[in-house]
């Protein structure tokens, strides 16, 4: 299926060269959109000297650092506007493997609409993290999932591919979160309007160079909008209507 992978960076100057010939050598004939938000560090130019050498790379100059949605809206709507099938979503700090991204897009060929990479399904897994984190991450998203009735265990990882057919139908570009809580409520709106969405596990290795762009505000946002979801759905269901409709 005709996939592009789609990469949001900023202050990745140490891992993008690598990057993307990890990727351009684990799925050979998908496209890479690198979609920068004007890393100071020099992330966007090193991404377009690689794609002179490696090909089929576009990278999206940002003007400014505005987030993790507003990036994944961005990339999303120029992947949209053309003819691909599937579209993949990854971060660049080798926290996701590569090697792993034919296992998602075989699962969108064998029917899913959407593949969340899955550390907290049976296979799954983290690792060089410290206890605190894992005991945060687990914690939030079982939150999560139990307050919005999802099916999904890992509802904030980033590594997925989409059906681009489901992917528009649910309008990205209108969603609103920032930070990690803009997949969740991509996961959300998918399960809502009846798409397909499946875990595949993976082991998810804590980045080795770089910094994370992880802080208490974006995890405080994410379960603020949580529990704002899960209040609107208890409201609706009160008023009679149905929580699940689009």
């Amino acid at each position: 299926m005709q996939t592009v992978v789609v990469v949001p960076t900023y202050q990745e100057a140490e891992n993008i060269v690598r990057f993307l010939g990890a990727v351009r050598s684990a799925v050979p004939e998908a496209a890479i959109l690198v979609v920068d938000d004007n890393s100071p560090d020099g992330t966007g130019v090193l991404a377009e000297q690689t794609a002179l050498m490696l090909g089929n790379i576009t990278v999206l100059h940002r003007v400014a650092k505005q987030g993790l949605g507003s990036a994944y809206r961005h990339g999303f709507a120029e992947v949209l506007a053309g003819d691909a099938e599937v579209i993949v979503s990854m971060d660049c700090d080798f926290s996701h493997d590569p090697a792993a991204i034919a296992s998602l897009v075989q699962r969108i060929e064998q029917g899913a609409d959407a593949v969340v990479g899955s550390r907290y399904v049976s296979g799954g897994g983290t690792v060089n993290w410290p206890m605190h984190r894992r005991l945060l991450s687990r914690w939030g998203n079982r939150y999560t999932s139990g307050v919005l009735r999802l099916h999904i265990r890992d509802c904030t990882s980033g590594f997925r591919a989409y059906r681009t057919s489901a992917l528009r139908a649910i309008n990205p570009t209108s969603t609103e979160a920032e930070g990690y809580a803009f997949l969740t409520e991509l996961v959300r709106r998918l399960v809502r309007n009846g798409y397909t969405v499946v875990e595949q596990p993976i082991t998810f290795v804590d980045r080795e160079f770089g910094t994370s762009k992880m802080s208490g505000r974006i995890v405080a946002e994410s379960m603020m909008l949580v529990t704002g979801w899960a209040a609107a759905d208890v409201l609706a269901k009160v008023r009679g209507r149905d929580p699940n409709a689009s």
